[in-house]
């Protein structure tokens, strides 16, 4: 069964508030933390692992925190999701031979290239674009 993890799901809200921001401009882990009421140390390790493949530049100090390396448009939700959940596939690895038949495999075969080409046609600045389309509708009681 194919399933986003926690993880995965966080990483790509957190991308997208990262594309929200002003071009350039570090957003502080403890905003970030506070948006998405994630602890700090949880999102670090979220981070950490965004930036070693390279999607988020980190920076140290008063001014200090992340932001994209490239363009929101230049990233796909597919792109950040596989970073935090490897392949995307509804079926599991198997060694098992029983469970290989030409039907069954063109069925999985499809099914993963559909899930596959949806997450890579949607990018990070259409997640955000979304996202400020709705600030209207968001209040407090």
């Amino acid at each position: 069964m194919l399933k986003i993890s926690t993880r995965g799901q966080y990483a790509l809200l957190i991308m997208t508030d990262l594309a929200e921001a002003e071009d350039g401009m570090y957003i502080p882990l403890k905003t970030l933390s506070h948006r998405r009421n994630l602890s700090v140390k949880y999102l670090e390790q979220i981070l950490i692992q965004l930036g070693k493949a390279g999607l988020v530049t980190g920076s140290r100090g008063t001014n200090g925190g992340y932001k994209l390396s490239k363009k929101p448009g230049e990233y796909t939700a597919g792109e950040v999701l596989r970073v935090m959940e490897g392949e995307l596939s509804p079926r599991g690895t198997s060694e098992n031979n029983h469970l290989e038949s030409q039907g069954n495999d063109f069925f999985w075969n499809e099914f993963a290239e559909n899930i596959n080409t949806f997450v890579d046609s949607i990018t990070l600045e259409e997640l955000a674009q979304k996202n400020k389309a709705f600030v209207g509708y968001e209040y407090c009681i």
